[in-house]
């Protein structure tokens, strides 16, 4: 994947989430998370992705920029069928207006990150625009996916992982001539 895919996550580079060998337990609204991801405090470099590219190391992204800001919706893909998943989340984002988004292919064989690149968007308003593209798309697929940023989990869960490689992604109003 080239810098210019990875340009498009608008990632938070001042920090990074390592994935680590222990995990730490967390209480939240009355259930229990483990965190397997730890951050370290220092700058997401190319030498890091570097060797996340090779699978040396296991990096993840944090979702919420500064002043709780939100660059990107994503849709976590964990089904059995991204084709089909694409296919029905591309007309659903087009219909609502999105014609910004790009599709990764995550470490593991067929599972998605469907990032909609929705531009500056307070947290409180992510969270809304996420159970609202989740409902919709829930209406035409079996629930294969999680949504990000999520306020059911502890904020420092709203990390991805850094994607591997691109699977399908989408600029511009060019199919709206069709419409």
């Amino acid at each position: 994947m080239t810098q210019m895919d990875l340009k498009l996550i608008k990632m938070r580079t001042d920090h990074y989430y390592k994935k680590g060998d222990k995990s730490n337990r967390i209480s939240y609204n009355g259930r229990t998370f483990f965190d397997k991801f730890e951050k370290v405090d220092s700058t997401l470099s190319s030498a890091v992705l570097k060797d996340h590219a090779d699978k040396k190391i296991e990096v993840a992204h944090s979702l919420v920029l500064r002043g709780d800001k939100v660059e990107n919706i994503v849709f976590d893909y964990n089904g059995r069928d991204p084709q089909r998943f694409y296919h029905r989340a591309q007309l659903m984002l087009r219909e609502e207006g999105f014609i910004n988004f790009t599709a990764y292919e995550t470490k593991t064989q067929g599972h998605l990150h469907l990032y909609v690149h929705k531009g500056h968007t307070t947290l409180q308003e992510a969270y809304q625009i996420a159970k609202n593209l989740s409902s919709k798309l829930a209406q035409r697929l079996p629930t294969q996916w999680k949504m990000f940023p999520n306020s059911d989990i502890p904020p420092e869960f709203n990390i991805l992982a850094v994607p591997y490689e691109v699977y399908a992604k989408e600029r511009g109003a060019s199919w709206a001539k069709h419409m």
